[in-house]
Formats: C-alpha cells, sequence, structure tokens
C-alpha cells in the first residue's frame, strides 16, 4: 500500500511541474519529494513523469494515475487531517498572499481570532502588490483581484473592488465641489503610475443610471503605491481614486470625504484564490471558511461597494 506522502508528493509535481514547487507547498525538501515520486513508481513498476533540468512532464501513464486517484487522495488527506493532532485541529504553515491595504486593515485583524480558533496553524503571510503564482511559488491560498485564472484555480468572490474619489474634509472645504467626474480636472489630482505597467492609471467612472464618464485628473502628485495615495490624500494634498476598502475607516471617521457620491468606478472583485478544489489541506479549508464567513459578518459586500455611498 502506498503511503499518503508519495502520493501527495506525485500529485503537488504534477500541478506544479517541479519538485521544488511541490516541496514548498508540503513542507518538505525538494529531495525528499523526488524521492517519494521514485519509491512510488518503482511500487508501481512504471514511470510517471518525463524529468528535465526545469520541468516536469507526465507521462501518458502519470496522466492516467493522477485523473484516477484525485478523489480518493482528498478522502484520505481529510480523514488523516481529522485525526491526526491530539485535539482534532488542522495544523501546519498557512501561506498567503494579501494586498498591502485590504490585507494590513481588514484580513490581519482576523488573526487573533483566526490562531485562537486554529492553534496549530502557523500563518506565514506576505502583504505584496502583485498576482502571486500560487502553484509555483508554494502559497496556501491569496486574496486580491486581478489574478489569471490557471486550469485548476478556483476563485471565491468576496466583495466588489470599487474605485471611489476620496479627499479630505480641509481640502474640499477650500473648493467648489465637482458637479461629474469631468471637473475633477478643476482640482488637485493624486495619481498612481502603475508598477506592472509604469502608466498612469485612469478610470471612467459610472452612476446608478449608467451614464460614464471618464475622470481625468490634473496630476499633482505621482506616486506608485496605495497606501501613499490614502496618505496623500489625508495629508490634504488633494484628491486621489482609491478602493473602497482602502478608505473605508477614513470615510466612517470622517477623516476622509467622498468626492463625486454618486460616482464610482468598477475595478473587478476581490477574490480569494486557491489551487483546486480538491485536494485541500485542512489548514486551507478552515482559512478559506473563516474568511468567507467574516467578510459576510462584517458586511464588507455592502461596505466594500462605492455604488451604495
Amino acid at each position: 500500500m502506498e503511503t499518503l506522502a508519495n502520493l501527495e508528493s506525485f500529485v503537488r509535481s504534477a500541478e506544479s511541474g517541479n519538485f521544488s514547487a511541490a516541496a514548498r507547498r508540503l513542507a518538505l525538501t525538494p529531495a525528499a519529494v523526488s524521492r517519494n515520486v521514485a519509491m512510488l513508481e518503482r511500487n508501481l513498476k512504471v514511470r510517471l513523469f518525463h524529468r528535465s533540468t526545469r520541468k516536469l512532464t507526465l507521462t501518458e501513464a502519470g496522466e492516467a494515475f493522477l485523473s484516477a486517484i484525485g478523489g480518493n487522495l482528498e478522502s484520505l488527506q481529510n480523514a488523516i487531517a481529522s485525526v491526526s493532532a491530539d485535539d482534532g485541529q488542522p495544523a501546519g504553515v498557512l501561506k498567503i498572499s494579501l494586498p498591502p491595504t485590504v490585507g494590513m486593515s481588514h484580513i490581519l485583524p482576523l488573526l487573533p481570532d483566526f490562531l485562537q480558533r486554529y492553534p496549530r496553524i502557523k500563518p506565514e503571510w506576505h502583504f505584496e502588490n502583485r498576482a502571486v503564482d500560487l502553484i509555483a511559488e508554494g502559497y496556501d491560498a491569496a486574496i486580491g483581484g486581478g489574478f489569471e485564472l490557471t486550469p485548476g484555480m478556483v476563485a471565491r468572490t468576496l466583495a466588489p473592488a470599487h474605485i471611489i474619489a476620496v479627499a479630505s474634509p480641509a481640502y474640499l472645504a477650500r473648493r467648489t465641489a465637482p458637479a461629474d467626474p469631468s471637473e475633477l480636472i478643476e482640482l488637485d489630482g493624486i495619481v498612481m503610475r502603475s508598477l506592472k505597467s509604469g502608466r498612469i492609471r485612469t478610470w471612467n467612472m459610472r452612476d446608478a443610471q449608467g451614464d460614464q464618464v471618464a475622470a481625468l485628473m490634473h496630476e499633482t502628485l505621482v506616486v506608485n503605491d496605495p497606501a501613499a495615495l490614502r496618505e496623500s490624500v489625508q495629508l490634504g494634498l488633494g484628491v486621489a481614486m482609491l478602493a473602497v476598502p482602502d478608505v473605508l475607516a477614513g470615510l466612517e471617521s470622517g477623516e476622509l470625504m467622498r468626492v463625486l457620491p454618486r460616482w464610482w468606478a468598477d475595478a473587478g472583485a476581490i477574490s480569494l484564490y486557491y489551487a483546486s478544489r480538491d485536494l485541500l489541506p485542512g489548514k486551507t479549508r478552515v482559512f478559506i471558511d473563516f474568511v468567507i464567513e467574516a467578510f459576510k459578518r462584517e458586511d464588507y459586500a455592502r461596505r466594500f461597494a462605492g455604488s451604495l455611498g
């Protein structure tokens, strides 16, 4: 009978295309994963991978074996996870990618309750403004937007990613409020240059009636980070387009104000990404359920919606 370690090493290597990425996901060394796969091949008396210096490719037998064991392996993992710890708790390193502003403001505060509920899980959380490669980089899950949905990746929508115009009360007190997005050009614009494209990000705003108007900004200040954008607004330097969750606390406290309250731009959705609905370790499953539960409890889908402002 094959050990679960051998089967897990095979499946993760097949998903990742190399032993190193599989090792990161399994908290093993690449050599250990390679040995596990080699032992599985010896026991089955069949080659499962074509190996090169850079990539693993499934053989025909490997593809058939991967298809055959998928659901059965998940059942074994779930059964073992439920009884492996003395207290029945999921365990292991939980590697998550989070956007810095949303992550620190809305996800990090959930961590004390999460760890109290699942003390055997060790969080390793990376705050970064990029769409990571979950498989290749060994992440268990990611929260954000704009990820390419490659085969086997799942996206669960958590809340809308709406962009609104904001400024400080002191700044707006000295100026005439614009009537529609076209008049934003008359104010001091704080804009962001994309790290990926190098371009200034522009938005088309819409209202509840479906009208759309380009929000052209006078480029008074250019930054390359959403946190710097928000801080510049709080300093009273001008008007900026920011995601609702990035400025929610400031809006609710009165430190910031919406400019053009009836208008917003749609940047897609804030989603929870993970590699597959199958083969999920217990630590990943409970994290997914915990985040979804927290977003419902905090009513973030409504509170993050600029269209309701």
